[in-house]
């Protein structure tokens, strides 16, 4: 079984080195010692969800804290090409399972966006909390799913700041049920940037339709079936992790 994973401030883990020591505190060190009940000796990784990746071996443990010994420490690279999806606001708590999973399944930013069909809208206050919401749900899996590297999840989006996105990408697809053409037959490239965009529940306008494929974006299917709103883009993430070669 992989290490457990800990997320810590950048800043901890700026200047380890092999041999160094770093003390866990917080909510991961109570998390460690009293949830997790570490025992000296046992492995752990410590990440900044910016790509570094401390191994290390348990040193000490505290009533809430624990230390541990730095064993080597991993730079992961920026990867290639970025997985970009833009997710539609939907209701309830399906945001947030889309956000969980597409976390799990790798992508490297989410796009929440506010299109013209969704029932629920981010304004003001609402679109702050929404966004530390998903914020946090990505923040969790990724400590789950041992990341080292934690999806960024950006404000939400307008159609208009969503089309420009489309525009500069190496590869804009559309989810779309009426498309004729199917993702699983559309190559992706091999690096730059590929952005997905996963409509609501009811549905990609026909006039937001139109103007993201002005940009070159193409409208793809994924297969016989109607997916949700919240799993739709975790399908679509998968096959285009696996065709890029993401997951090869």
């Amino acid at each position: 079984m992989s290490p457990p994973v800990f997320l810590l401030d950048p800043g901890l883990l700026a200047t380890v080195h092999p041999g160094g020591r770093v003390m866990v505190s917080g909510p991961e060190g109570r998390h460690g010692a009293a949830a997790l009940r570490l025992r000296p000796g046992e492995l752990v990784d410590l990440v900044d969800a910016a790509g570094r990746r401390v191994a290390a071996s348990v040193a000490d443990v505290d009533r809430d804290t624990f230390t541990v010994c730095v064993e080597g420490v991993t730079d992961e690279p920026t990867p290639d090409p970025e997985v970009t999806v833009v997710q539609a606001l939907v209701k309830g708590d399906r945001g947030e399972a889309a956000v969980e999973m597409l976390t799990e399944a790798g992508v490297d930013r989410i796009v929440p966006w506010a299109a013209r069909r969704c029932v629920v809208q981010w304004r003001g206050p609402r679109a702050e909390r929404g966004q530390q919401r998903w914020r946090a749900v990505a923040s969790a899996a990724g400590k789950q799913s041992r990341r080292a590297r934690h999806p960024i999840v950006e404000p939400v989006a307008t159609t208009a700041e969503v089309a420009a996105r489309l525009g500069v990408a190496k590869q804009a697809l559309i989810l779309h049920e009426s498309a004729a053409q199917r993702l699983a037959h559309v190559e992706s490239p091999r690096a730059g940037a590929i952005v997905v965009v996963v409509g609501p529940e009811g549905g990609i306008d026909d006039d937001e339709l139109r103007r993201f494929e002005a940009t070159g974006a193409i409208a793809v299917r994924l297969g016989g079936s109607v997916l949700r709103a919240s799993t739709a883009g975790v399908a679509a993430a998968s096959v285009v992790m696996a065709r890029s070669g993401r997951w090869g």
